[in-house]
């Protein structure tokens, strides 16, 4: 898993479900579930980074989760990282966050 090689611990849909709070959500924006997931979390969340994954451009309605980042694939690992690394940055982010990254992956499977 590409999350996991860049030294995160991904979480699944089913772990964001029960409550639990994350960082970062990686989405693959042309699933109807990943987006259920996103708006949801965006809800909960108001400042939640999105970063987006897929083999389309982006359209009208993943700009409407106001993605961190919109990666298109194939995409290198380098430039996830990146991504992650920018959606991530303090000076973007509220002043208090915790150490380590639990980023939820909404693509259908975990």
């Amino acid at each position: 898993m590409i999350v996991r090689r860049a030294g995160h611990e991904p979480l699944g849909q089913g772990e964001l479900a029960l409550g639990g709070r994350i960082e970062l959500l990686i989405l693959e924006p042309n699933s109807d579930d990943g987006l259920a997931v996103a708006r949801a979390a965006r809800f909960r969340f108001e400042n939640l980074p999105i970063i987006c994954t897929s083999i389309r451009p982006p359209s009208a309605v993943t700009e409407t989760l106001r993605p961190a980042a919109y990666l298109v694939k194939p995409f290198r690992l380098g430039e996830l990282q990146a991504a992650i690394e920018s959606a991530l940055a303090p000076a973007e982010r509220p002043a208090a966050r915790p150490l380590g990254l639990r980023a939820c992956l909404a693509t259908g499977h975990a």
